[in-house]
């Protein structure tokens, strides 16, 4: 894509939360984590690349002891749609007997979110949580619900705080959904 074609994208989408209304948000999630799991000292564990902004945000607000990783699985590689799920990095740290919460940018139909909760399950985690930042509100979901969710949002494609446009616009402050899509 060039500058042009990222921009016309930027320039006629809609805003469907601003930067202030995710910041509230945030606060919220960050409440009701800090009073579910602030003894618990959990692993945070990242989904790179979307959540990185939205985690980044999220931990300045929690002020007890906790442990960060990363895993990395996607649907998507830099496209608008879904396919296999391909492993790119898997938590360096241990998970056996640790309460873990996965942090994603988007549950959408939730078979990413689910692959890396099985997979922490697996890896002998004692309790595997998940908070999203937006939730889409459909009926395509496998089986997957988020035990804590920023915001909801209609069935579009969205990018901003996180998530992206073909591998483009994840810096935006807000929440957009493209026209047409």
């Amino acid at each position: 894509m060039t500058y042009e074609d990222v921009m016309a994208v930027l320039e006629t989408s809609d805003c469907l939360y601003t930067d202030a209304e995710v910041t509230v948000q945030l606060d919220k999630l960050a409440q009701l984590i800090s009073q579910n799991h602030q003894k618990s000292c959990p692993v945070l564990l990242c989904v790179m690349t979307g959540a990185l902004i939205p985690l980044g945000h999220l931990l300045t607000r929690l002020h007890f002891p906790l442990e960060l990783d990363y895993v990395h699985a996607t649907r998507y590689r830099g496209d608008i749609r879904g396919g296999d799920i391909h492993w790119k990095v898997k938590p360096s740290v241990s998970l056996e007997g640790r309460e873990v919460i996965v942090v994603d940018d988007i549950l959408d139909e939730g078979h990413t979110l689910a692959a890396i909760v099985e997979f922490c399950k697996n890896a002998g985690a004692s309790a595997v949580f998940s908070a999203v930042l937006v939730e889409k509100v459909h009926s395509r979901k496998h089986g997957i619900e988020a035990d804590y969710v920023g915001l909801q949002i209609e069935d579009r494609y969205v990018f901003g705080f996180g998530m992206d446009y073909k591998g483009w616009l994840r810096n935006i402050n807000g929440i957009y959904a493209v026209k047409g899509l």
